[in-house]
């Protein structure tokens, strides 16, 4: 049987309090195990609608249909002043999720912030050490041991920012886009990476016919046999307003032999692992530029 990773990344509070239970009854349905990367800090994913001044984030929210999609209560989060305290509010959705049996790991401290990080710049890369800090404390608080699993948000790293994650005890980080599992630069005082193989969502909606009614088809087509296969959905997206489309496809994905794991144990099954660069590059159906593993074909043509 086929076995492929899911990564759930969980962004704002209204992706943890709705979104994350919706995915773990769905996962329990059918079986399936993922890992959930959470925000824990404050939920800002409001101020995205300055980027409305982008023309490439303009088209992607015309393109996805945004408000519909999210909800505007993500979408004016933390607009005017401090967003509210994802972690304080719904910790015990992310204890839940660990007691259920899914890996749970670092996505961000302030989603928002990291994503606008210009982490070329040195200041910026104290600043991403800080979140990455403020994350990781948080995170240990609320599960009661330390997180061993880190995810980027929107897959932005820069080497310095992944130095920065060596500092902590992450077992492997999933920061990048690609096609298999490495080592940054070969070097071991990085963690291994396990980058995301396949478009998200929002990537593919609303471009070269895709919609809802061929969606699922679609993206399992892009499913490589004897690869490596991981998923990334959103508990704003696949937990919320296309909470039905994502059982649909879990039903498919069953239907077709398919399995999913957590990123952990995808890394486990792993043998001995080559050494491998991160490069910037654009990707079709997402704005700005995104960590990818060189010399690796862009995931979302396959």
């Amino acid at each position: 049987m086929p076995i492929a990773g899911l990564r759930v990344d969980v962004d704002t509070l209204r992706g943890t309090r709705l979104g994350v239970p919706r995915l773990l009854a769905s996962l329990e349905k059918f079986g399936q195990k993922a890992t959930f990367f959470f925000s824990v800090g404050p939920d800002n994913m409001g101020r995205h609608l300055w980027r409305l001044l982008k023309p490439a984030f303009l088209l992607k929210m015309l393109r996805t249909k945004a408000p519909a999609l999210y909800g505007w209560s993500i979408l004016r989060c933390g607009l005017l002043g401090s967003g509210p305290d994802i972690g304080r509010a719904t910790g015990d959705l992310m204890r839940q999720t660990l007691a259920a049996g899914h890996e749970v790991g670092l996505h961000a401290w302030d989603h928002h912030k990291w994503q606008n990080l210009d982490l070329e710049k040195p200041k910026a890369t104290a600043c991403a050490a800080r979140e990455l800090e403020l994350g990781f404390e948080r995170l240990t608080e609320i599960l009661g041991r330390p997180p061993t699993s880190s995810a980027a948000p929107a897959w932005r790293i820069s080497p310095a920012a992944l130095a920065a994650k060596a500092a902590f005890p992450f077992t492997y980080n999933s920061d990048c886009r690609g096609t298999s599992c490495f080592k940054p630069d070969g070097r071991g005082d990085l963690a291994p990476q396990v980058p995301v193989t396949l478009p998200t969502y929002d990537e593919l909606v609303g471009r070269s016919g895709l919609s809802d009614a061929n969606y699922n088809r679609r993206l399992l087509d892009l499913f490589r046999p004897k690869a490596l296969n991981v998923l990334c959905i959103h508990a704003e997206v696949e937990g919320l307003a296309r909470a039905e489309l994502f059982e649909d496809f879990l039903a498919l994905a069953r239907d077709r032999g398919f399995r999913f794991t957590r990123l952990d144990e995808i890394l486990a099954a792993q043998g001995n692992l080559p050494a491998g660069n991160l490069v910037q590059r654009t990707i079709p159906g997402r704005e700005g530029l995104v960590a990818c593993q060189a010399n690796t074909t862009d995931t979302t043509t396959l």
